[in-house]
């Protein structure tokens, strides 16, 4: 058996070699599925009431929602839309 314990997520993603650019696409995927999360539990629905009002299976909801999956714009915007919700491209200095 291996007695070496198992490395940290932060020692993992140092040796990942990931560009700042792509962090930041990173990090705006998380930040768009919380966000969704946090709409659909302002709104008090389930994901199976969220699946039943945008079309969207509810096992697709949960990929997106436990970071699984990437979420398409076609997708979320059928989520959003039934919650009062859509998307919306900012200049970045806005966002500071």
């Amino acid at each position: 058996m291996n007695d070496k314990p198992y490395d940290t997520w932060d020692n993992i993603k140092k040796n990942l070699d990931i560009s700042p650019e792509q962090q930041a696409e990173i990090q705006l995927e998380q930040d768009i599925i919380e966000a969704t999360i946090e709409a659909r539990k302002k709104n008090n629905l389930t994901q199976r009431d969220l699946s039943k009002k945008s079309g969207v299976k509810q096992p697709v909801i949960a990929r997106i929602e436990k970071h699984i999956n990437s979420p398409q714009t076609n997708t979320l915007i059928k989520l959003l839309y039934p919650m009062g919700y859509t998307l919306r491209v900012v200049p970045l200095k806005e966002l500071k």
